[in-house]
């Protein structure tokens, strides 16, 4: 499925993903929910969207995966079953306290 979104689009989703985990930090969502809540505020969003954001900000370091006492642990359980959590860079990037250059928005509001 090719990336049909638009910089901008990916951005603000990107940050309001933070934003999510930043409300229930240090607690993790699991992705369904926060697929869900998304939906809200874009409502043409797809589910391979989230996992492709969820992918990228765990790379970046801003999330990570939480393993809960139902995973098995060989990294099988389904997408919409995870859970991740805000690690303290991404907080220090909700607050912004920290920049990057990849997630700032021009219109972005303090």
């Amino acid at each position: 499925m090719p990336n049909t979104r638009k910089t901008k689009q990916i951005k603000r989703t990107r940050n309001e993903i933070l934003v999510a985990l930043k409300v229930v930090y240090p607690a993790a969502l699991q992705t369904e929910p926060l697929f869900r809540s998304l939906l809200t505020l874009f409502p043409m969003l797809e589910f391979d969207h989230i996992k492709r954001d969820l992918h990228y900000l765990s790379e970046k370091g801003y999330v990570q995966r939480v393993q809960s006492d139902l995973d098995d642990g060989n990294g099988l359980t389904p997408w919409r079953q995870r859970w991740f959590r805000l690690t303290t860079t991404g907080l220090e990037l909700a607050d912004h306290c920290i920049t990057d250059p990849a997630l700032d928005e021009e219109t972005q509001s303090l």
